[in-house]
């Protein structure tokens, strides 16, 4: 088990040094600004979407290493998702980092990679860290302009 919590807490590090995707991306027709006020974490979600498809997801902010390397791999995960897709993808991740093990168990087995965020939910300080660039997707595909982890 300690072996795969290392395995785990590389990928979050790696994730956090050299984050994917962190850039303005150019051609964005969604976007969106979060605020974690509990941390300072600030992100701002850019979305490329073409029809039901996010075609290309970048971000920018600044945060601790939970909140940027979530971002990163969110905005991997989510391109080339149809809307109900990043939609179902957001609940299962929200699920995975708030719900208790035995009930989160079936969300990490379908997120993949982002089943590194699991932990989290053992540090509620850091659920909002973990979700921050999450609810900023989210606002911003649905029109919003701003996010909070409020």
């Amino acid at each position: 088990m300690n072996s795969l919590r290392e395995l785990y807490q590389e990928l979050i590090l790696d994730h956090s040094k050299r984050p994917r995707n962190f850039r303005e991306l150019e051609g964005a027709n969604r976007s969106a600004e979060g605020h974690n006020p509990l941390c300072g974490d600030r992100a701002t979600v850019f979305l490329r979407v073409e029809g039901d498809v996010v075609q290309e997801a970048s971000f920018k902010g600044s945060g601790c290493s939970i909140s940027t390397a979530s971002a990163s791999m969110m905005t991997d995960a989510v391109k080339g998702k149809t809307l109900a897709q990043t939609q179902h993808l957001f609940e299962r991740f929200h699920e995975l980092v708030t719900a208790d093990p035995s009930k989160s168990a079936a969300a990490g087995a379908e997120l993949g990679k982002l089943a590194v965020f699991a932990g989290v939910h053992e540090f509620p300080m850091r659920v909002k860290c973990a979700s921050l660039a999450w609810h900023t997707m989210k606002a911003a595909l649905e029109g919003g302009a701003k996010a909070t982890t409020e």
